[in-house]
């Protein structure tokens, strides 16, 4: 009979390490995802048409990489959490919201959060590799941290103002 032990050629501890990380990510993204669907439900405005649609779209893009991130945790031989309960205990990131439902709030909020998960992300790309012998892990989470810098470029574009 076969062994169901992940024997991928990282040791336990190193995946328990790595997957401590990722299901904060998980977490962080899945409370991110939550604030998304808000302003999409609740942007009012002027520009509220152009908005509800920017905001399904990258809530869609969040909502992929939510389960790639707890597929990821699986892969590593470890269970996803998978409430919200468990999610608002390992983010990082604040149960906030904006002041009020223009578009400029949501995103002014939204922005924060993802400079927030972009520095975690680039602080643990070379732990994941170095420290934990987990390459793979590394550029997973670098490709996730290229889609946050993309989106909080289009956040940062559309909250510029000139004088």
């Amino acid at each position: 009979m076969q062994s169901t032990e992940t024997a991928i050629g990282i040791k336990k501890d190193n995946r328990k390490e790595v997957v401590k990380m990722l299901k904060q990510l998980l977490s962080d993204e899945y409370i991110m995802y939550t604030k998304y669907r808000n302003a999409h439900w609740n942007v009012e405005g002027h520009d509220f048409h152009s908005k509800h649609v920017f905001f399904e779209q990258e809530y869609g893009k969040l909502e992929n990489t939510i389960d790639e991130v707890a597929e990821r945790i699986r892969m590593l031989g470890f269970y996803a959490p998978g409430s919200m309960q468990q999610f608002l205990e390992l983010s990082e990131l604040k149960e906030n919201g904006p002041t009020s439902n223009d578009s400029i709030s949501f995103m002014e909020v939204l922005l924060e959060d993802h400079n927030t998960i972009i520095k975690f992300i680039r602080e643990s790309i070379g732990e994941n590799a170095e420290a934990h012998n987990d390459e793979g892990t590394a550029d997973f989470i670098t490709a996730i941290m290229q889609m946050h810098e993309q989106m909080a470029w289009m956040l940062r574009s559309s909250l510029k103002t000139f004088s």
